[in-house]
């Protein structure tokens, strides 16, 4: 592959504000080196998504006539039969509504912790911390949240009868469909780590042998679970049938799960974050989600520096977000968790701007501020979420993340049921006072406790600008969420990109801990990272960050604009009408 690497110490910029020299190229998908970076267009409405086929079955719901939400909940039932890595019904998440006209709303739909929960279930019998029990085990499913909050929501915001957005699901898992050489791959790879369960090798291979591309994946048993939420709502997922396959599969493997708490799940309506940056609205989630605080905080360090002037991927540029991004996660490792079990979260302060102005005070433009390892840290946080992004003709706007956690969660299929369940209870803090050099940590506010949800870095993102929409953006990656969702709205705001140049340009990321910055390998120029070694900075290449999925409203034309993160396979818009300019 030849490339040619934008050098921003000393490149011409584009009139988009990306760079004319920039070959922008990842080595997971083929067709991304060198792809356009014109992006998709529609006049009254478009979903975007990881999955081509759900964001037409969203799409189709625009078309005749559904609003933001009812595409939302049709895409997200599509996903969980057709991106079985992160699409689901056993796992979790959370959706912000921007309605048109009125207030908007942050939908919690994320896990919580059995009845049976307590903070040192992470230890084996020798009081050991065990990987196995909190990521691996039955023990590692929270009672799952992604049945409840898409009806909460439809049943608040919706237009359309539940069994029109459910039926495409159904089908799609009774009829089956063409496995992508993306999702072929998934499924081989994944076969091993599901070799300990049947009903997931018997779901998601042939005898244990691997799907390949164009052969049809046929799910009837989680068309049958779909079938009885479509007929019965959320009874039917959290009771009856469904309910009692699943609590049956918890009691006879040392799981928790019970049907009491399944019969006692609920989704809940809160307050999004807010904040400004250069006379943009943020409205993100709030804890149990850490997205909207930290990015909100982040924003507001980086607003009193001259992004724009400094330019995309150059050291000064990567130099401030990194000193932002390490400030703000070391305060999310501190303070934030569920505010049901947390009410002191100061997150007021978190997100004003004097505070800002006092963590700007403590950073030097020209040198790298020091991460103290024995001060805290935080638990891994899976990268294989899903994000969806929704645009209806009236201006009504959705953003959603929901996630099993790991790639295809726990890997265990409810037998009988046909779907996966999540491993969530895993972003539970390990134990009391438990730090090791991996990371875990046993503050407070993220411990395991009966009923409780764990923190999240899942930051569903609305822009306005003038009381109008502006943008909706978001992605999957685990703690890189956050960053990768406030680099996309930089990438417009400050750097004036298009929708698709905003996802394809290359990503950043800073955690506290460890104190590295990690940045997309053969996205940065030599120059750039030898300067922000200059600085005291570490460096750590990755292949790639995040899936980011984003659409932009051109007010003045009247036109959307989608981006579809192509570091990923199988991504794809979907159009309520195309634009006629052919743009």
């Amino acid at each position: 592959m030849n490339l040619r690497l934008w050098n921003p110490e000393r490149a011409r910029r584009s009139r988009s504000g990306m760079p004319a020299a920039l070959l922008l190229a990842l080595p997971l998908t083929a067709g991304f080196a060198g792809a356009e970076s014109a992006a998709i267009r529609a006049r009254q409405g478009m979903v975007v998504s990881q999955s081509a086929i759900a964001s037409e079955v969203g799409a189709q719901v625009l078309r005749d006539g559904g609003n933001a939400v009812d595409a939302a909940v049709a895409t997200a039932f599509a996903m969980a039969v057709t991106h079985p890595t992160a699409g689901n019904i056993g796992g979790g998440g959370f959706l912000v509504w921007r309605p048109a006209s009125g207030e908007p709303l942050a939908y919690d739909f994320r896990e919580k912790a059995p009845a049976a929960a307590h903070p040192e279930m992470w230890l084996d019998e020798n009081g050991e911390y065990s990987f196995q029990i909190h990521h691996l085990s039955h023990k590692a499913v929270g009672v799952p949240g992604t049945v409840a909050g898409l009806r909460l929501a439809w049943e608040e915001q919706g237009t359309m009868p539940w069994e029109r957005l459910v039926r495409p699901a159904v089908e799609l898992a009774r009829d089956g469909f063409p496995i992508s050489h993306g999702l072929a791959g998934s499924l081989a790879r994944v076969l091993e780590r599901m070799a300990p369960y049947p009903a997931s090798v018997a779901q998601f291979s042939k005898d244990g042998t691997p799907y390949g591309p164009g052969e049809v994946l046929r799910q009837p048993d989680l068309a049958g679970s779909l079938e009885r939420i479509l007929e019965n709502g959320t009874a039917g997922f959290y009771e009856g049938e469904t309910a009692e396959l699943l609590a049956a599969e918890m009691a006879a493997n040392d799981g928790l799960i019970t049907l009491e708490d399944l019969k006692n799940y609920r989704a809940v309506v809160r307050e999004p974050i807010r904040g400004e940056y250069r006379g943009y609205e943020i409205l993100s989630m709030p804890p149990p989600s850490s997205g909207g605080t930290a990015m909100v905080q982040m924003l507001n360090i980086l607003e009193g520096y001259d992004i724009a002037r400094n330019g995309f991927g150059s050291a000064a540029n990567m130099h401030l977000m990194a000193e932002a991004m390490r400030r703000a996660y070391a305060d999310r490792a501190l303070h934030l968790g569920d505010p049901d079990f947390n009410p002191g979260i100061p997150i007021d302060r978190l997100t004003s701007k004097a505070y800002a102005e006092d963590l700007r005070a403590t950073i030097d433009p020209e040198r790298a501020s020091v991460s103290s390892p024995s001060s805290f840290e935080w638990n891994t946080e899976g990268s294989e979420t899903t994000h969806f992004s929704v645009v209806d003709k009236d201006r009504n706007a959705v953003s959603l993340t929901y996630t099993l956690e790991f790639g295809y969660g726990s890997g265990i299929v409810v037998p009988g049921a046909g779907f996966l369940l999540n491993n969530e209870m895993g972003d539970f803090n390990g134990a009391p006072g438990l730090t090791n050099e991996r990371g875990l940590i046993g503050t407070d506010p993220n411990l395991a406790e009966p009923n409780k949800r764990m923190l999240s870095s899942m930051s569903p993102t609305i822009v306005a600008r003038d009381g109008e929409l502006f943008m909706v953006t978001g992605t999957p990656g685990g703690r890189t969420i956050i960053n990768t969702v406030m680099q996309t709205i930089m990438n417009v705001v400050d750097h004036g990109m298009n929708a698709q140049e905003a996802v394809d340009a290359g990503r950043m990321h800073h955690q506290w801990l460890p104190d590295q910055i990690r940045y997309e390998k053969q996205m940065f120029s030599p120059d750039t990272l030898s300067i922000l070694e200059a600085y005291g900075h570490r460096l750590s290449e990755t292949e790639a960050q995040g899936a980011a999925e984003v659409i932009v409203v051109l007010r003045d034309e009247g036109v959307l604009e989608g981006g579809v993160d192509r570091r990923r396979p199988d991504g794809g818009a979907a159009v309520h009408d195309e634009d006629p300019s052919g743009n």
